[in-house]
Order: C-alpha cells, then sequence, then structure tokens
C-alpha cells in the first residue's frame, strides 16, 4: 500500500476531476457496480466467511459477528439500493435561492461536492459499497479504512468498484482504501486535513471518542443510538406493543434497535405484562426500574429482573429491554434528554397535543410518532442508502445520503457591476 499522505494527495487530484463528471457517467458505473455484485456472489462469501472464521477465533461478540456477514440476500440488497441511487436525482449544481440585488446582480446557491471523504468503520462490509455509491454520485471521492476483522471481505469489495470505476470511465483513484491494519496508519490520516474535507467514523463510542480527540478534519459522528419509544395513557396498547416487538426484535445488533421503553403510569399496569409475555417469547430480557417490576410481581425470572444503575444508558445491541415507568409525556421528555444519544426517539399515542409536544421538545435526529425507530435507514427512508446517521447539528442530521455529502457555493453574476 501507499503511504497515507500518498494516497491523500493522489485522491485530492482525483476529486477535483470527479466535480465535473455528469450524471449519466456516474449512474452508469453504479449500474456495473450492482451487477457486478449480483455477479460475484459466490467469491464475495467466500472471502466474507474466512473474516468470519477468524472472528469468531478471535472472540467477536454475536452483534460484530451479524455486522460482519454478508449473505446472497444481504448482497442482493447492497445491489438494490445502489440500483436505487442510481434514480436519484443528482444534487451537484442543483441551483437554489435565486434572487436579484437592487444592484442588479443574479445570486444562487449551487451544491457542489464536499471533496474528499474519509470513512473509518468497524465490521460492516456493507458500509464499502453503501458509502462509494453515494460519494460517487454526489461527486465525492472518498477514502475507506475498515477494521482488520473484515479485511479479505473489504478487499473484495474494493476490488469491484475499482473495476466498475474503470469500466464506466472515471477515475480509479476516486475510491482509496487503506488495506493495512496498522493503526498508525489511521493516525496518520486524522492529520490529512490539507487533503481530506470530512472524516465519518462509524463503530463504537470508542472510534468516535478516538476521532473527536485526534483529528484534524472535521469530524461528523453519530451511528450509536440509545433509542426510546414512550407508549402514552392513549396508546393502542395491542398495537404498541407489536410496534415495540418490531423495534427490539427485527434485528437487534444495529443502532437503530429499540433499547428502553417509557411507559404512562395509567396504563402500566395493562401493559407492562403484556409486553413481557409476548415478548419472552421472542427470547428479549427485562430491565425493569422499580415501578415496573412492581406490575410483574410474580413473573420475576432470569429473564425479568431489576434495572441496574446503567441500564438506562446502554446501547444494548441485543434482546434486552429497559422498561421505566412515567408519570406523564413530560416525564418521558425529561428522561430520553437525560439518556439519549439523540439518535432515534419515538412516541406512541393517539393524542395529537402529546405528539406535537414530544416532536417539539425531543432533541433527536429522528423522531417518531406512532411507528418503529428500525426506520432511520437511507433505504428505508428513499435515500437508497446512507453513509453514517449523523447524531450531531452540523452540518447533517439523521441518514447522511446524496444531499447530505454536498456542500454549496454562492454564484453571484453581474455586468461588470461594481460597488458603489
Amino acid at each position: 500500500m501507499k503511504n497515507v499522505e500518498t494516497l491523500c494527495r493522489e485522491i485530492k487530484n482525483a476529486s477535483r476531476l470527479l466535480a465535473t463528471i455528469e450524471s449519466d457517467k456516474k449512474n452508469q458505473f453504479l449500474t456495473i457496480l450492482a451487477d457486478w455484485l449480483l455477479a460475484r456472489q459466490e467469491m464475495i462469501v467466500m472471502e466474507n466467511t474466512r473474516d468470519i472464521a477468524d472472528g469468531l477465533a478471535n472472540g467477536l461478540s454475536d452483534a460484530l459477528i451479524d455486522r460482519l456477514t454478508l449473505t446472497p440476500a444481504r448482497i442482493e440488497g447492497m445491489a438494490n439500493d445502489v440500483r436505487h441511487v442510481v434514480t436519484l436525482p443528482d444534487p451537484v449544481r442543483e441551483v437554489f435561492e435565486n434572487s436579484t440585488t437592487p444592484q442588479g446582480l443574479r445570486v444562487r446557491k449551487q451544491r457542489v461536492p464536499l471533496g474528499v471523504l474519509a470513512v473509518i468503520y468497524e465490521s460492516r462490509p456493507n458500509v464499502t459499497v453503501d458509502v462509494a455509491a453515494l460519494a460517487i454520485k454526489s461527486g465525492n471521492a472518498i477514502i475507506l479504512r475498515g477494521g482488520k476483522e473484515t479485511i479479505r471481505s473489504n478487499q473484495a469489495l474494493v476490488d469491484g468498484i475499482h473495476a466498475a470505476l474503470e469500466a464506466a470511465g472515471l477515475p480509479k483513484g476516486a475510491v482509496q482504501f487503506i488495506s493495512e491494519p496498522d493503526r498508525s496508519h489511521v493516525e496518520t490520516l486524522l492529520k490529512m486535513h490539507t487533503y481530506i474535507d470530512m472524516l465519518i467514523p462509524r463503530g463504537g463510542a470508542g472510534l468516535h471518542q478516538y476521532c473527536r480527540e485526534n483529528s484534524t478534519i472535521p469530524v461528523i459522528t453519530g451511528g450509536i443510538g440509545i433509542c426510546h419509544l414512550f407508549v402514552d395513557e392513549s396508546a393502542e396498547l395491542a398495537q404498541s406493543v407489536e410496534v415495540i416487538r418490531n423495534a427490539k426484535i427485527q434485528r437487534p445488533t444495529v443502532c437503530n434497535a429499540l433499547d428502553t421503553v417509557l411507559v404512562h403510569q395509567a396504563i402500566a399496569a395493562e401493559l407492562i405484562p403484556m409486553l413481557v409475555l409476548e415478548l419472552q417469547k421472542d427470547g428479549v430480557s427485562f430491565r425493569l426500574d422499580p415501578a415496573a417490576l412492581a406490575y410483574v410481581s410474580g413473573m420475576e425470572n432470569a429473564m425479568v429482573i431489576p434495572a441496574g444503575v446503567d441500564d438506562f444508558d446502554t446501547e444494548w445491541l441485543s434482546l434486552v429491554l429497559s422498561v421505566k415507568v412515567v408519570d406523564d409525556v413530560d416525564q418521558a421528555i425529561n428522561h430520553i434528554a437525560a439518556h439519549s444519544t439523540h439518535h432515534s426517539d419515538g412516541i406512541l399515542t393517539t393524542s395529537k397535543e402529546n405528539a406535537q409536544k414530544f416532536i417539539t421538545m425531543v432533541d433527536s435526529a429522528a423522531v417518531y410518532v406512532n411507528a418503529s425507530t428500525r426506520f432511520t435507514d437511507g433505504s428505508q427512508l428513499g435515500l437508497g442508502a446512507e453513509v453514517a446517521i449523523s447524531t450531531q447539528r452540523l452540518h447533517a442530521r439523521g441518514p447522511m445520503a446524496l444531499r447530505e455529502l454536498t456542500t454549496y457555493k454562492w454564484v453571484i453574476e453581474g455586468d461588470y457591476t461594481i460597488r458603489q
């Protein structure tokens, strides 16, 4: 592998060229890449199986193994997401906010690529394809640095990305991959602000903290979700249980899976036993605060235990669910403010007033009314995929897709106009 600074210098040059490429060329790349993924499924799964074997031998958690795993169905899903990106409008050079000044200047804002993105990520090889697809469509070059636990899978996918770039006549250097697992390469990468415009870490809290503390590049963080659903006193209880069930068990190892249920005290006696009985069938275990525990007296077992001191600040990434009884919507909002990571939080209610209060006062990237938190996903929200789920305020929040990977410039046209 080339040294990191040389790699960054080359990708900066490629990014300038990429910003000029028309949409049809970028869409051609995406179509070729989607076809390649389907045609090479067997090879991709074989390389991924080797990574999984090493991961199991090295004691990776079940959650990380799940994130690492590529199956034919998941590869087909990746290809479908890439094809969906083809259908989306190209944001580059989109014009908005036209105006004319009193001096006759014609002023507009015009979208442009951010430039060069660097993504450091753990476990998920699908990120390799998702971010490459979105970066190229939005005119950005990208540096990928995956974890050592998925090196073979990522290398196979990057080879396909490079083949698709060349086949479409785009610069191969627009996607660079740091293939050596040595952490010193990450340390060097974090100082490459001369060449890299944005850094996106995707992984655990430790990776995010390390990047924030050591990077000289602007950092977008997110993807860590302590997600809540508040069941209001007016909620339809049977339907609420189904929403909670989906949010918890549909894929428990991801960041938008449910971690905590807050239950209005007026319905707690009916809902909490119902919730425990139903979700235990799916293998869910519970951590209940004292008020919630009182409603399941006699049902305590290894799967129903008192909540510990840190349980409401834990992203479970497994079939564990915290439950707390609250007095009203205001107490639910206050609990979320104290314990949420500002990812995905929701209310189940038939009260328009309480729904609006929740929407207004809960400061999360995605706020739900009567829906599962599992929809905080670029594909589910019609974006094709996402580079990350941003939980901060600048410059984007929630799933980051094409438009979120652009900035803008002011374009000002005159007729040899001078300022008086």
